[in-house]
Parts: structure tokens; C-alpha cells; sequence
């Protein structure tokens, strides 16, 4: 088993400008990948960002085919490395919802799994105002994992977070990638604090890409995308901006935690 991982959440400030996003993915993905890191994710809609709900409906794409797909496949070949897409609209059967899809592809470009966000964000405060469900259909509610060189890595996306037995329903995996758009209220109050504790309840290390900054529609996202050890301690982190936060999984480093402190094995429930 390998002793050790190098991975990069990647934090964007994306736009309605499909073009733009994905030649700002992919200068990111380039930096991630030329510095040494074999595992990269994007954050929640790292394609797009309208200035309506419903704005997303018009690059939606069919399960396997479309332009975003195609941008994710090449990006994992050309690099070699594993890509976290998350997120991208993928087409259902009512042509006025979207699945909010996370996809995984390998470094040969072949895909790994599809995950649809099962958990539809809502929040009112003020002026402030977000409901999902208007233009999202959630997926079916069960946990994610896929098999990487390294063990286990489980997926979820940004409202996900909040809800802690999506995580202990993964088992034993090694990481959690959780792409995100928080907004800058919730963020602020509560990103950090549910990531750490995400680490610390599944004695894993955390990934969570995010959008960061003024958007152009308005909307201010939190950012500060950050790696997270197994112990709950911040590795790195990057506050506002396009930009990389990478680190090593040092697997060895997870078996001790795990050794000294046996929580996962003294579960009775």
C-alpha cells in the first residue's frame, strides 16, 4: 500500500462564461498537476455560475456526452491524474430540473463514478435568498465511495456536508472530497467547523474545493478551499481567489490516529 498521496482542491470564482471557467479549470488543473499532485478536484459548479436558477438548464448535458464531459476526459489523459469534476448539470427527464452531478475520472480518462447531490440547499436571510429545488432534482440518497491507489475515497457535495450520517454510511475510506459553493453567511459560520468535524468523526482526511469570491451575478461565495488531517487540524488553505491548496495523505500518519485512538472500531451502532 502506498505511504503517501499528493493531492489539490482547486478554488475558482466562476462565471455564466462557460469558456472562461473551464480555461481557468484548466490553468489550475495544469499548476496542480505539474507541481506533483495525482488527485486534483474542482468545486461545485466549476462550469458555470448564472444569474438565475434556471440559467444552468441551458449546458445541460446528457449522461456520457457533452462538451464538459469531454473537457474532464481529455484534462484526465492529458495529465494522467484522477479529475473531481463537481459540479455539472446533467440532463433528467424534466426538461425544467438538472442533476447536480459530481463525476470522477481516472488518469487514463476513463470514468469512475457519477455522484448526484442528494441534499437540495434552501436559505433565507434578509435580502438572501437560495432554494435549489428549483431548477435541481436530488439524487438517489445513498453514500459514494470509489476505490483510488491510496483506499478509499468517499464523495459528497457542499449541503451535503451538514448531514453526518451520509459519511458514516461510507465505512472505512481513507478520504472525503466535498466540492462547494458555500455561500458567504454559512461559510463563515460554519464551513470550517463541519469540515474538521467531518475528519475528525471518520478519522480521515478531508479535500474541499470551493468557490471563492464576488461573482459576477452578485453572489459572494466563502472560498477557503483547505485540506484537513485525520486529526482535524487544517493542513492548508486558501482563503479567496482562484487559486491551489495541495498536501500529502500520509497514509501512515491515518493508520496511527486510527491505532491510538480506535474510535471507527469501538462503534456499537
Amino acid at each position: 500500500m502506498l505511504s503517501s498521496f499528493q493531492v489539490a482542491a482547486l478554488q475558482m470564482v466562476s462565471s455564466s462564461l462557460l469558456d472562461d471557467n473551464l480555461d481557468q479549470a484548466e490553468k489550475l488543473i495544469r499548476e496542480a498537476a505539474e507541481s506533483g499532485c495525482q488527485l486534483v478536484s474542482l468545486p461545485e459548479y466549476f462550469c458555470f455560475m448564472g444569474h438565475k436558477d434556471r440559467d444552468k438548464l441551458a449546458i445541460k448535458e446528457s449522461d456520457g456526452s457533452g462538451r464538459i464531459q469531454d473537457f474532464l476526459y481529455k484534462i484526465s489523459r492529458k495529465y494522467a491524474i484522477w479529475i473531481i469534476g463537481g459540479t455539472l448539470p446533467i440532463e433528467t427527464n424534466d426538461p425544467n430540473r438538472i442533476y447536480n452531478s459530481l463525476l470522477v475520472y481516472g488518469p487514463d480518462g476513463q470514468r469512475i463514478t457519477r455522484y448526484d447531490k442528494i441534499h437540495l440547499f434552501s436559505f433565507t436571510k434578509g435580502s438572501e435568498s437560495y432554494n435549489e429545488a428549483i431548477s435541481i432534482r436530488a439524487g438517489k440518497p445513498e453514500p459514494h465511495v470509489f476505490d483510488a491507489p491510496f483506499g478509499r475515497v468517499g464523495v459528497a457535495v457542499c449541503y451535503d456536508l451538514r448531514f453526518p450520517e451520509l459519511f458514516r454510511a461510507m465505512g472505512d475510506i481513507q478520504l472525503l472530497v466535498i466540492p462547494s459553493a458555500f455561500t458567504y453567511t454559512t461559510g463563515q459560520a460554519h464551513w470550517e467547523i463541519l469540515l474538521r468535524a467531518r475528519a475528525i468523526e471518520n478519522q480521515c482526511y478531508v479535500l474541499a474545493p470551493a468557490q471563492g469570491g464576488k461573482h459576477e451575478n452578485g453572489r459572494r461565495t466563502w472560498g477557503h478551499s483547505m485540506l484537513i488531517t485525520p486529526w482535524g487540524e487544517v493542513q492548508n488553505v486558501l482563503g479567496e481567489g482562484p487559486g491551489c491548496v495541495s498536501g500529502l495523505l500520509d497514509l501512515d500518519y491515518l493508520r496511527k490516529i486510527r491505532e491510538n485512538l480506535p474510535a471507527l472500531a469501538h462503534r456499537v451502532m
